[in-house]
């Protein structure tokens, strides 16, 4: 596809429903499950070695805070990576960027689980947060690259919903893995994860940005091109509703623990339950996208979505400060939020990449950048107002998502 072609398709952004999906082939199922795989990763890489924190201050001679350091520095480098990363492949193309940041990902794996010292550990985990960015950012132009606008729906919904279970396993692996072996054996799985996923790309991901599409000037140029994509209202509006609502699953992420442990005094494992099935309820709304594209247009289902998770996080909020939420109140309002989200990240995700095609690397960096950047902003506030009751949870989600609302209803503006 050139680029004059990719042009003229923005044009006609994800405003009409997706067509019916295509039989799933062989081939497009290992394209998927290495993509998933690739979005997968990062977070992975942060998820399963949580319970190992306790064991690795211990062994490196730190105590918590310096521990969640390292937490920090890949946080750090996810941003970066994705900033940089995603509009590089516009210039050189998908896959020297995806091989390259999957075999360096093993790479710096393997430093962190023989990181002599925290100094060290912290150094890897910042360029293990730079080169996992590259799956993260690069498969979403991947799809975008392969697919049509007719497609892109049901594509997302997939991917969401495979990549929406690496929350779900990841603590799962990490905990059992952790139950034999100490917490640089973690680093040594994500390594064999990086090589596996280099393999992957290798075989069945295909060069999907050709020489005749590429930006030319070298990096400098690609990097130009972000200012340029996030001038344009169509992308930034989509951008600005994932930023926001990115931030607010990232506040739950940060005070679901202390909720439902603290505040609800539930032992570790049905806390964990409890967060399976919330997780779960993600995957059903990324599947449940790709069967409502065929009747609405992404942009009703951004703001509809973005709507309905702004209600179970301020339903939560006004039932706490009214008489108090239970846990079944706190719980049902919480899976609420998080299955609408499961709709709403597709679903902009659709709408961005859909009007950025004529540099997917760069739109894709901007949707990742933004997430990660003001989810690392908003996720100490919960913390910072206190951690005795679901009210500050609330109040932040609450917050974000009726910013994310806003920004879903003007994706719909000519």
């Amino acid at each position: 596809m050139t680029a004059d072609r990719a042009a003229d398709r923005t044009t006609h952004p994800a405003a009409h429903p997706a067509r019916a999906p295509r039989a799933v082939s062989p081939q497009r199922a290992r394209l998927l499950l290495v993509l998933a795989g690739l979005s997968a990763v990062s977070p992975m890489a942060t998820d399963m070695y949580v319970p190992g924190l306790p064991d690795l201050a211990r062994s490196l001679g730190t105590d918590a805070s310096g521990a969640q350091t390292s937490l920090t520095g890949f946080l750090v480098g996810i941003i970066v990576g994705q900033l940089v990363l995603g509009p590089l492949s516009d210039a050189v193309g998908r896959r020297p960027v995806l091989v390259s940041g999957a075999v360096s990902f093993a790479v710096l794996s393997a430093v962190c689980a023989v990181a002599p010292t925290l100094a060290v550990l912290n150094a890897a985990r910042v360029g293990q947060g730079i080169t996992g960015a590259a799956g993260i950012v690069i498969a979403r132009a991947v799809v975008a690259d392969l697919y049509d606008d007719g497609e892109l729906a049901t594509v997302f919904s997939r991917l969401g919903a495979i990549t929406a279970a690496a929350p779900v396993l990841a603590p799962l692996a990490g905990g059992a893995l952790l139950l034999v072996v100490s917490w640089r054996y973690v680093f040594a799985v994500l390594a064999l994860t990086g090589l596996l996923l280099a393999l992957g790309v290798l075989r069945w991901v295909p060069e999907s940005h050709p020489p005749s599409a590429r930006l030319t000037g070298g990096l400098a140029r690609s990097l130009r091109t972000i200012g340029r994509v996030a001038g344009r209202r169509a992308v930034l509006a989509p951008v600005l509703a994932l930023a926001f609502g990115g931030a607010a699953v990232f506040a739950y992420i940060a005070g679901t623990t202390f909720v439902f442990q603290e505040v609800h005094h539930l032992a570790p494992a049905l806390a964990g339950l409890v967060y399976g099935v919330n997780a779960l309820g993600n995957m059903a709304g990324s599947l449940a996208y790709g069967r409502l594209a065929r009747r609405w247009s992404a942009e009703t289902l951004l703001v509809a979505s973005s709507v309905l998770a702004m209600a179970g996080a301020s339903a939560l909020l006004l039932v706490q400060v009214t008489v108090g939420s239970r846990l079944t109140a706190t719980w049902l309002c919480l899976l609420l939020a998080l299955t609408a989200f499961g709709v709403f990240f597709p679903a902009v995700v659709t709408i961005a990449q859909s009007r950025g095609r004529t540099a997917p690397g760069a739109t894709s960096a901007l949707l990742g950048g933004g997430q990660f950047l003001f989810g690392a902003a908003v996720s100490p506030l919960v913390g910072l107002f206190g951690a005795h009751s679901p009210a500050p949870m609330a109040a932040v989600m609450a917050a974000c998502l009726a910013l994310a609302t806003l920004a879903a209803v003007a994706t719909r503006a000519p």
